[in-house]
């Protein structure tokens, strides 16, 4: 059997990677934007006569019959568009985040988020989209926060953004029907601008879904391919755009949460006054029988009688969402579970309005009809105080932390857990970031 020629097998590969609908628009990106066209080289591009217009799937881009009825120059916005969903593995992104919140995943507002981020960047490269076009600075003028347009896309990336669609609108509204107003808010803008979702979460079970490069071979690819937009002077790295959204490892709050408590909650075993250790009976024994001097006491090591206690302190005049606080609770409650630990719910602002201890088995009905009071300021020195008198063995707070600390800490381990992305610096304890 004869050798394929080079150029033959070079047709070939180029047949099974790209196909006849975007071809035209894939070769026209080598020079629309170069970074685009580099990275267009990584995914898998076919036809699907199901598909309408496109859609992504894992590293895949298919490409529909409506497709090839759109201008040129809208094909090249679309073709990036997907491109981009698969560079920022917005898919596989998709998928952690099912994972990570389970039944309370919105996944219509996580697409909602995606797409705004990249018709954002992509308008602001100069190419063109099928309109209407869902952007970042519109979806974010409609849910009632004033974009920043010099830094929009350098500060918001999915996760966030996400977080920033099903959380409370304002800082007053803490209720259900504020966060599903946000979220509804949101879906009507999307629904206007023509969103209509155009991927799914990567199934990693699936043994016919298409393999995925890690997250560091993604940020090599796309370092690459903005430095050759960037010499190139036109398309996505001529912008010279800072991309939060760029696909980085990252440990969610959860894990951090969960490793603070585990530490702070090991009981190390303390010397007993009243039994001696093994190692002094043997040697005393020994000097006994040999008629020398009896050894130093050695007291022996004994674990602590009192159970450990959880005290979470839960500020209700800042802006906790119930689904971040549902989520830290079900930490807490497992690693009390585990430990035989005591759980205290603190309800505060000014002052101590509730105290509640929660059964670690029946904390969501618990939960499910707290009745919070709202307004007032935040004071959190008599939490302090407090968490001392009950003997926590760690205190949680979930508070934006505008509120005055003190200097002096208490007997316990401090966690500050705050809905804000750069949270205020407390005096002591640990700050937690809960807005990824």
């Amino acid at each position: 059997m004869r050798p394929m020629p080079a150029n033959a097998a070079l047709r070939a590969l180029a047949e099974l990677r790209h196909t006849r609908r975007a071809t035209a628009a894939l070769q026209a990106l080598t020079e629309a934007d170069p970074a685009l066209a580099a990275l267009s080289l990584w995914c898998r591009h076919r036809d699907d006569d199901d598909t309408p217009l496109a859609a992504t799937w894992g590293d895949e881009i298919r490409y529909g019959a409506g497709f090839e009825a759109l201008p040129l120059h809208e094909q090249i916005g679309l073709a990036g568009h997907h491109i981009l969903h698969v560079a920022l593995q917005h898919p596989g992104r998709m998928q952690a985040m099912v994972e990570r919140l389970g039944p309370d995943f919105a996944p219509d507002l996580w697409q909602i988020g995606c797409d705004a981020l990249i018709n954002e960047a992509l308008l602001a490269a100069g190419h063109a989209l099928p309109r209407p076009a869902l952007t970042l600075s519109r979806l974010m003028q409609s849910i009632g926060t004033e974009p920043d347009a010099q830094n929009l896309l350098a500060e918001w990336d999915a996760e966030r953004l996400y977080h920033r669609l099903v959380q409370t609108g304002t800082r007053g509204g803490r209720g259900q029907n504020a966060r599903r107003e946000t979220a509804a808010t949101a879906r009507a803008h999307a629904q206007e601008q023509g969103f209509q979702p155009d991927f799914a979460p990567a199934d990693a079970d699936d043994s016919s879904a298409p393999d995925h490069s890690d997250t560091g071979d993604w940020r090599a690819h796309l370092a690459r391919a903005l430095s050759a937009g960037r010499m190139a002077g036109v398309g996505l790295g001529a912008l010279g755009l800072r991309l939060a959204d760029l696909p980085q490892p990252h440990t969610p709050w959860e894990v951090v949460l969960r490793r603070l408590l585990l530490r702070a909650m090991l009981q190390k075993p303390a010397p007993s006054s009243t039994r001696p250790a093994r190692r002094w009976l043997a040697q005393a024994g020994l000097a006994v029988q040999s008629g020398a001097a009896l050894p130093p006491w050695q007291p022996r090591l004994q674990a602590p009688q009192a159970s450990p206690a959880i005290v979470v302190a839960l500020d209700c005049s800042g802006s906790i969402p119930v689904e971040v606080l549902r989520r830290l609770m079900a930490e807490a409650s497992g690693i009390a579970r585990r430990l035989q630990a005591r759980v205290t719910l603190l309800i505060f602002d000014e002052d101590i309005h509730s105290e509640i201890p929660l059964d670690p088995a029946n904390w969501r009905q618990t939960l499910a009809t707290l009745d919070l009071p709202q307004g007032g300021g935040t004071d959190f020195r008599p939490v302090l105080a407090h968490a001392s008198h009950l003997a926590a063995s760690v205190l949680v707070v979930l508070s934006d932390l505008d509120g005055p600390a003190g200097d002096r800490a208490p007997n316990c381990p401090v966690i500050w857990a705050s809905p804000d992305a750069q949270p205020r610096a407390m005096p002591f304890g640990h700050v937690l970031s809960l807005a990824r």
